[in-house]
């Protein structure tokens, strides 16, 4: 691939996740998203990517979990997205803003009634006294709400990526792969070749 300041990193992110949907087996949209806990330790765990624009990289979580908890407080975090079957990997390293309400109201309502209930019923990252208690749980909330017109948790959102480097490799015979780092510049962006 020839690289210069005209070319668009979410624009070939946008192809490589399109060819990716085509092979990956299962989430092709699956990252592992890693951030760090109040102590400096650092923790990675998969999660969805659910919206990808010029802005940014979106995925939505309970706030008060382990991974919303370390995000709010860190404002930085870090992504890897690998796909196998394209041996193909992309790391985005960035500063993290909340979605909007109607970014997030609008995502929460378009999951399956039992996944907003959900979101309701888990305490996420605490400790299960027994999967019952979830069970039981979740009954209650769906009691209380029904399927239908269930409204988001205050506690639930989505978070953006703000990419302050983008890093592309792809794999190559004799581990001659091939790694390309895009950084925001006044200009658009600058991309540099990287030695694998």
């Amino acid at each position: 691939m020839e690289l210069d300041n005209t070319v668009d990193p979410h624009a070939i992110f946008e192809t490589w996740l399109a060819e990716a949907k085509e092979s990956e087996l299962n989430d092709h949209n699956a990252m592992a998203l890693a951030s760090v806990d109040e102590d400096g330790m650092p923790n990675v765990r998969t999660v969805l990517l659910k919206g990808h624009d010029e802005r940014g990289f979106v995925f939505y979580t309970n706030f008060e979990s382990a991974k919303g908890r370390e995000v709010l407080t860190g404002g930085k975090a870090a992504l890897c997205f690998h796909w196998k079957s394209r041996r193909r990997q992309v790391r985005v390293r960035g500063r993290v803003e909340t979605v909007s309400g109607a970014e997030a109201d609008a995502y929460y309502n378009s999951r399956h009634p039992q996944s907003r209930l959900g979101a309701w019923a888990s305490d996420q990252s605490r400790p299960l006294e027994d999967r019952q208690t979830l069970v039981d749980r979740l009954a209650g909330f769906e009691e209380k709400y029904g399927t239908e017109s269930i409204p988001r948790p205050p506690h639930w959102s989505g978070f953006r990526i703000l990419p302050e480097s983008i890093e592309f490799w792809q794999d190559g015979e004799f581990r001659l792969h091939d790694r390309f780092v895009f950084t925001p510049s006044a200009n658009g962006w600058d991309v540099r070749r990287l030695y694998p």
